[in-house]
């Protein structure tokens, strides 16, 4: 008996109503539309209210998805929550989400694969449901970013680029056989892994407590960037594990009818398309409008550019992304 294909049954997504633009940050600290925009393409992006949180938005990203794919509540049988901004250091997201949503005992996996989450989180879920394991899962990707930057001028680097939001897939079995996920492939070279991270508060070696003042007033307590490698690393293995997944299909590039990549910064995306040779109306971004929201990107992206008529039943897609650890992989789909 052939095991089933998982299918993208149900999309959603929640953004937070806060916009913060360009112009916004230049009362904050040192800087300008344009030096953003030249180096990024971000415009504007999203930041939390008081009252909300990664998991308030990540079960308001969820209704929605289960409402695209008409799903009840008491048919989701697994969670898989990516984030790297947890509302908690422990428990993670995903069993908030099964206590709000009244999910029943459900297992509720949490994942810290950081802008790679969401499709680690979609091979993770295909596997699932291609061994029966279970019949419908919940995707959640969601960053609450805004809430851990340094806002003033010696963060603007990294700070300029984060937005806050959460988007969710609902996986299930394809009742198609010649539509749903294809295939995947997923990476990871630690060999770098301090160039883009958060290592401050934490529990590694030589520390004496999880965080002290010294780490608040110095500023260790940010995320810290080596912009320049994550950008040429990233050229380098996205458009690598694009034609992975292409090739083991037997397709091309060509065959393509959108790639929907991660949003860390604009011209790293046109830099892929560029050297997959894809035509800018075969790629959507939207990082112009929401900034870099860490594994609610692919979520958001695909929604998007399915409500803007990119993507339609048959069509081949393809989500790629890259980030911390780094991590990096791509998913396959027949719409």
């Amino acid at each position: 008996m052939t095991a089933p294909r998982a299918r993208i049954l149900g999309l959603g997504s929640y953004l937070p109503p806060r916009v913060v633009t360009n112009h916004d940050l230049t009362k904050m600290m040192d800087t300008s539309h344009e030096w953003i925009v030249e180096r990024s393409g971000v415009e504007e992006r999203r930041w939390v209210d008081p009252e909300e949180g990664n998991h308030t938005m990540g079960v308001k990203a969820a209704r929605a998805a289960m409402a695209d794919a008409g799903v009840e509540p008491g048919e989701i049988d697994c969670i898989i929550y990516a984030t790297l901004s947890p509302d908690y250091y422990f428990p993670g997201c995903g069993v908030l989400v099964q206590r709000d949503l009244g999910l029943g005992h459900i297992p509720a996996y949490d994942i810290r694969q950081q802008c790679s989450g969401f499709v680690y989180g979609l091979q993770m879920a295909d596997a699932f449901i291609r061994a029966g394991q279970y019949q419908k899962i919940l995707l959640i990707g969601g960053e609450v970013h805004s809430r851990g930057l340094d806002k003033s001028t010696r963060g603007r680097t990294i700070t300029v680029l984060f937005g806050d939001a959460a988007g969710a897939a609902v996986i299930g079995a394809s009742d198609d056989p010649a539509r749903g996920i294809l295939t995947s492939r997923m990476h990871s070279d630690g060999t770098d892994a301090e160039c883009l991270a958060m290592q401050y508060p934490g529990m590694a070696p030589n520390r004496d407590v999880f965080v002290n003042l010294d780490d608040v007033e110095s500023g260790r307590i940010f995320p810290n960037m080596d912009g320049q490698k994550v950008f040429k690393t990233a050229v380098k293995r996205m458009p690598q594990v694009v034609q992975e997944v292409l090739a083991d299909q037997g397709l091309t590039v060509a065959d393509l009818a959108m790639l929907i990549p991660h949003q860390a910064n604009l011209r790293i995306n046109e830099m892929v398309a560029k050297l997959l040779h894809i035509d800018e109306s075969k790629v959507h971004n939207n990082i112009q409008k929401y900034g870099n929201t860490t594994a609610a990107t692919i979520p958001l992206c695909l929604e998007e550019a399915r409500a803007l008529g990119k993507i339609h039943p048959g069509d081949l897609v393809c989500a790629v992304a890259f980030g911390s650890g780094f991590t990096w992989g791509a998913v396959l789909m027949r719409w």
